[in-house]
């Protein structure tokens, strides 16, 4: 395991070390999926929206529905799910589109509404992508021990709990 690099020792508090530390933390695991994602020719976002739209058809799937028309997602609703934001979800999905792992339509309730599924190249890329990417993830926390990556993962949430707060 890696030391802890000392403080910068410009009178950072705590707090701002464990942001930059996080910041640090979460470059370094981003760079290594990148690699991965980058040899089937996508960004971390492309593929973040493609699990958002297969587990979109999923949850269709189990409705009495079926996987029809209400298996796409409204752009604004992928843009909410994103894991990072990206301020121009449309040339995302326009990407995805142009090679046909995404299919996007209007809603015919209301024409205003762009819906967006994923296509069946889409869920071949990441069928082939789940081990490898599943893989990387072992990799990266393969020194971690599971109750320490059970406590890291509810640390973490509750960051993200109270980082959601509106800033006073």
């Amino acid at each position: 395991m890696a030391a802890r690099k000392k403080s910068s020792g410009r009178g950072a508090s705590l707090e701002g070390e464990v942001f930059l530390a996080l910041l640090r933390t979460a470059d370094s695991l981003l760079r290594q999926a990148e690699g991965l994602l980058k040899t089937s020719g996508l960004s971390h976002t492309q593929y973040n929206v493609l699990r958002i739209l297969r587990g979109a058809q999923r949850e269709a799937g189990r409705g009495e529905k079926g996987a029809g028309e209400s298996a796409g997602l409204p752009c604004g609703e992928i843009a909410v799910r994103m894991i990072t934001r990206d301020p121009d979800i449309t040339r995302l999905l326009d990407r995805l589109e142009a090679r046909g792992l995404v299919a996007r339509s209007r809603q015919k309730q209301d024409r205003r509404v762009v819906q967006a599924r994923i296509a069946p190249a889409g869920m071949k890329l990441l069928g082939e992508l789940d081990a490898p990417v599943d893989a990387l993830h072992r990799k990266q926390l393969r020194e971690m021990a599971k109750e320490h990556l059970q406590t890291l993962l509810k640390l973490l949430d509750e960051v993200r709990a109270a980082s959601s707060t509106p800033f006073k």
